[in-house]
Formats: structure tokens, sequence, C-alpha cells
């Protein structure tokens, strides 16, 4: 192997194979390698400048080389193999198993740590393989429907789905940090006896990785060089009220004048989709919203924002599809006739990989909405959703979608917060399903998807919202009470109630749902516009019966009284990267036991929150972590470094305040 420094990054040469590793922010290095003539421009998910903050050290000793930056150091041997060091102790080794680096092991099998197989031109199917560390703990990747919160052991697919969301970065209990930078469709096995990362299109192998002395400082690293949510704004900190559907102006004006009535604050209400014509239509439909300006006004002056649903599918009689279709602005089909979405029309998907369809689907967003004063949207669908997840069968503007396919949601959003930069907005909040590495800088709140209302949905949102979390994304919300559920089931209001308090505890607090059974009739009997599609049950606070209203108005009076702490810890997810919502090892990272504990967290530094997340379960068991903790509920205070059984009755989710 031959190596040489280049402008401070180590470089290194053998048979068909260039890898580059280079200081890329705080105690973090970039690794790539290709085996063509030279790497892309990419920057991949490692968008912000990070130039100035760091040097790097290179020592070249005869059969291996070495490059340094501040905590972390790479050892390159002839052979080809890379080991990565916090501190001189390892933390991450690429696995061989052939005669250049057996390393003790059999020789004999002939796998290497990094296989390139052609696929085309200049990509490859790329495979990357690291060693197994015995009792390393791994979190975040995202968003998975599981109750896993440590994925050591899991299989994760690398691709998009509604309510699966692949943001590919992790830390891990030996210190250290690891972002697979590749928006390419494929799989990550963190197995037993190894780690294997695969990308089925690609033109290189592109990872970034960063040791530090916490978690805390690790998703800072990281959050540096991919960046950080905006300010998060005050006026949506409150109740969010939203369901499938409201289908006319007058319903919404009735939703949030009676919540006025009840003097019970709203800060965001939300009009969800089917409320146009034919989809990419991207406009009301004026025979169930006559007056949106006087909407709009009318919720402003009652304190109320308004959000609207935007979805990136355009019917083939949409008013925009002909113009679109000419001007290149869709996600293209490889094969076949040009469909990628068949739910309630025929329709293709704007692509937002594409500058020109970003610029256009903003353009009709602003005349037909912002500008009657809607100021927040809704970007439904964002995976993108296809009938199919056939990804190979779809291409974009940059790509085919087997290649850059996972970067979409963040392209979507993009499209939306430049455009509302443009118009000199700072209080940006806009709601997606889906995200990908770097979202957050794009004032992205993402959701869990359409799941459903059961126990068992509501233990999976548990490590889903703080797994994302730790990956990089920390404005995370789901369906209070879930999305499929049937109100007349005898234990939906149990579930209503446990998953409302659930929330009270996350960073936004946002009421939806399709509430069943679907017995109230259409507005219309055609097949399109803005009463074609059903209208799911009543989901106010009020609409479940006296009892559940006065527990949940009961945690939205605890909700508002903590307005300004949340604005805190929001703010310090704007200063560092921090989630909102965090792991106990997060913020106890000496404790042992924190690393293992799956059922409770952190709402920012100060609250430590144990949901009910099982029927009919009226105690628990809470781990308190060294210190004092007072119960919110009674004022007991308890001292920390055990473990206490706390009572609770359906009323009751054990909240405790971290007193010293």
């Amino acid at each position: 192997m031959y190596f040489f420094n280049k402008n401070g990054a180590l470089i290194a040469r053998r048979r068909n194979e260039t890898i580059s590793i280079e200081a890329w922010g705080v105690n973090a290095l970039r690794v790539r390698a290709t085996h063509n003539a030279d790497f892309s421009a990419s920057l991949g998910a490692l968008e912000e400048n990070v130039s100035g903050e760091s040097g790097a050290e290179v020592v070249i000793d005869g059969d291996k080389a070495v490059i340094s930056n501040g905590k972390i150091s790479a050892e390159l041997h002839e052979s080809g193999r890379m080991e990565f060091f916090k501190n001189g102790r390892s933390i991450l080794k690429e696995y061989y198993r052939d005669w250049c680096g057996a390393n003790g092991h059999s020789p004999s099998m002939k796998v290497s740590a990094r296989e390139f197989k052609p696929v085309s031109g200049n990509d490859y199917s790329i495979t990357a393989r690291f060693e197994a560390q015995s009792g390393e703990k791994i979190f975040g990747m995202g968003q998975y429907q599981q109750p896993n919160l440590d994925l050591k052991g899991c299989i994760l697919e690398t691709a998009q789905r509604n309510s699966q969301i692949s943001i590919p970065f992790y830390i891990s209990n030996k210190g250290y940090g690891f972002l697979w930078n590749n928006a390419g469709i494929g799989e990550v096995m963190f197995g037993a006896n190894y780690t294997q990362w695969t990308v089925k299109l690609s033109e290189e192998l592109d990872y970034w990785i960063t040791a530090d002395d916490t978690p805390k400082a690790v998703v800072e690293n990281y959050t540096a060089v991919t960046g950080r949510a905006p300010e998060f704004p005050e006026n949506a900190l409150g109740l969010w009220q939203c369901k499938l559907r409201y289908r006319t102006q007058d319903e919404v004006l009735e939703v949030a004048r009676e919540y006025k009535r009840r003097g019970i604050p709203l800060d965001v209400i939300v009009i969800d989709f089917f409320h146009w014509i034919r989809q990419g239509d991207w406009s009301f439909d004026p025979g169930y919203w006559q007056d949106p300006q006087a909407m709009v006004d009318e919720l402003k002056e009652m304190g109320v924002r308004c959000m609207v649903s935007i979805w990136p599918t355009v019917d083939r009689k949409s008013v925009n599809f002909w113009e679109m279709l000419e001007r290149g602005l869709f996600v293209r089909t490889e094969r076949g006739s040009v469909q990628c979405f068949d739910f309630q029309g025929d329709t293709v998907i704007y692509d937002a990989l594409n500058p020109e369809a970003r610029e256009f689907i903003w353009d009709k967003v602003k005349e037909n909405y912002y500008n009657y004063g809607i100021d927040m949207f809704w970007l439904d669908e964002a995976e993108p959703e296809y009938s199919a997840y056939d990804f190979e069968h779809y291409r974009h503007y940059t790509g085919p979608a087997l290649k850059v396919g996972n970067s979409y949601p963040k392209a979507h959003a993009k499209a939306f917060y430049d455009g509302m930069k443009k118009e000199g907005r700072t209080d940006i909040v806009n709601l997606l399903r889906c995200a990908w590495a770097g979202s957050q800088k794009y004032a992205a709140l993402v959701w869990s998807g359409d799941i459903k209302s059961t126990f068992t949905a509501l233990r999976d949102q548990l490590s889903a919202g703080l797994n994302i979390g730790i990956a990089g994304i920390p404005w995370w919300v789901s369906d209070t009470g879930g999305f499929f559920g049937d109100v007349t089931d005898e234990h939906f209001n149990e579930l209503l109630i446990r998953w409302f308090q659930f929330s009270t505890f996350c960073p936004v607090l946002r009421m939806h749902g399709d509430r069943g059974p679907h017995d109230i009739p259409r507005l219309s009997d055609l097949d399109y516009g803005g009463g074609f599609s059903d209208t799911g049950r009543p989901n106010e606070l009020w609409s479940y019966g006296e009892e559940v209203y006065r527990i949940l108005k009961k945690y939205l009076d605890i909700r508002l009284g903590m307005k300004s702490y949340i604005k805190s810890v929001m703010d310090e997810a704007s200063k560092n990267g921090s989630p909102v919502m965090r792991t106990m090892f997060y913020e106890f990272p000496d404790d042992e036991k924190c690393w293992s504990i799956d059922d409770q967290y952190m709402f920012g530094p100060k609250y430590l929150v144990a949901p009910v997340l099982y029927r009919g379960m009226t105690e628990r068991e809470v781990y308190l972590p060294e210190g004092e903790w007072r119960n919110i509920h009674d004022n007991t205070v308890y001292t920390g470094g055990g473990t206490i059984t706390a009572a609770a009755p359906v009323e009751i989710i054990p909240v405790y305040e971290k007193l010293k």
C-alpha cells in the first residue's frame, strides 16, 4: 500500500482502491474509499462548514500510517485494514478474515472489510464490515417500529417507509459515534459476530466517525457537521389539535371556538388531507373552504396558528400535472407507466431532489396558502410513500432511488424551509413523516407515522422517540392515541390517557388520529374534491367523556406550566444538538445501570419520566440515579441510587424532578 499526505488528509492506494481519511470536525474523521478514478464531490450529510475547527496530524511509518484529530485516530496498515482509537484505546476495527489481516483468525475465508461489486459504470454494491465488541450497546439510527432501544443484535433496513425513518447515525457505549454517510438503500446488521453495512448502489464508501468523553459531546460533534435545529417557536409549545379530518372551515372554526369558550389555550389547529379537489392542486376546494382568509384571521385573533397538510403526490387530473410532467419535475419510473402512488387517485410524486421542483411546489403553496397567513405545513407522505416500495423502479433528478432515495425527506423539508426563510419568517416549524441526517436544520418536526392504537405501538414509540433524538432529530412527536383506532374499543380511553400523559413530556403535544368506526356520511358522492374522503369521529379533549377530559386537561395544564422550561430545552437543542427526550445514559453516562434502562427517560436535564406502557398497569418500577428527586404529583422527595415502586393509577404518570 502506498501512503501519502495530501493537504492534511491521509491518502492510501492499493491495487484498484484509493482510501482517504481526513479530519472533519471536532475529534472526528471522514473515511472514504473508491474503486473509481477519483472521489465524487458529494458531501452527503456533512454539509456544515467545519473548516478551521480542527487539524490533523499524519504520520507515515513504513508499513502503516496514522492520522490523528484530537481524541480520535485511525491506523491504516499496509494490508488496507483500518482501526480507530480514542485516546489510544481501540474503539472500532475493520473485520478481516483473509491473508492480509488475519489477526489470529482463519485466513482461508477470504472475507474483506470493504467489498465493491460492480453494478454499472462507476456504481457499485458496497459492503463494509467491522469487528463486534463484547458488551457493546448501540443507540440511534432514526426510528424503527420496535421496542428495542439498544440496537445491538438488530437488522435494520436503511430505507424510508411510512413510520420507518432511516437516519444512519449511532452512538456506542464504547465512546464513539458513527455516521454511514450514504443516502442509498441498503441494510445494517449489528451482529454479535460482526457489524455489516451494505448499500445497493453507490460510487464510493463514505462514513464519518467521532470519539468523545460523553454521549452529549458525541452528539454535539455530529450535529456540528450535519446541522442543528433552529430556535423552536414559543407559540407552538402548547396543544396542537388535529384529527382525520376537518372537512370544512366551519368545522375548524367550531373546534377553535369551543377551545376558546372552555378557556383552553390552543396553539395550533391542523387541516388534514383532501381539503383540495385533486392531489397536486395544492389549494383549497372552494366548495368547502369559501373564505380561507377570514378563517385564518379569526384563528389568529384567538391566538391559534393554522397548519395545512401538503402531499407530494400529483393526480393526473390535477391542474398542475401536465406542466410538471413536461418540465420533468416528477420522480421517474424506470419501466412501465408513470405512476408512484394509487391512494385515492392515479398519482406521481414531485421530485424534491430537483431544485426546480422544490421552487415550483413552494410557489404554489405560497400563492394558495401562505398568502392567506397559513404559516405551518404538514408535509405528509414525505418518505415518499410508494404503492410498493420497489426502490429500484424509481429515479430522481440526482440519480436512481437506490442510490439517493433516503435523502428525499430532507430535500422536501428544505423546499418549505427555504421558501419561508425567503419570506422573512423566523418562527418556522413544519411537520414531516420522515427525515434523513440533517433534516433537523430545516425546522423538521418529525412524527412517527400511521401507527396503530395499541399499547404495543405505544411501547414502540418510546424507543422510537429516544433513538431518533440520538440520531440528531430533537423535534419529534407521535399521534396521541395512535392513528388507527376505534373509539368503541373498551380499552381505548385508557390507551388515550396513557398516550396523552406520555405526549405531555414529548417535544410537541399533538392530538391526532383516524377515529373509527367510520359511520359519518361523506359530504359528497363525487370521487374527488373536499367532500369525497371519509372523516373520523371527533378527537378533541372533550370527545371521550368527562373523566377522560378531566385527566387530559390536567396534563395539558402541567404542560403549559412547563413552557419556559421546555423552551430552554429546545434552545439547548439549537445550541448543541441535544435531544429533548433523552435516554437515561445521556444525562447519567457514568451510571452503568442507565445504559440498560429502556422504559424511562429524561425530559431535558431535569425531569425523569416513567410512562405507563401496558394495559391495566397501576404501578411500576422506576430507577432513580444518584441525587434527590421530587415526585411532581405529591412532592415526596426520594434519595436516588436505587429502584422504587411508583404508584401509577390511571390519572398518574410517574415523573420526578431532579433537585440536586
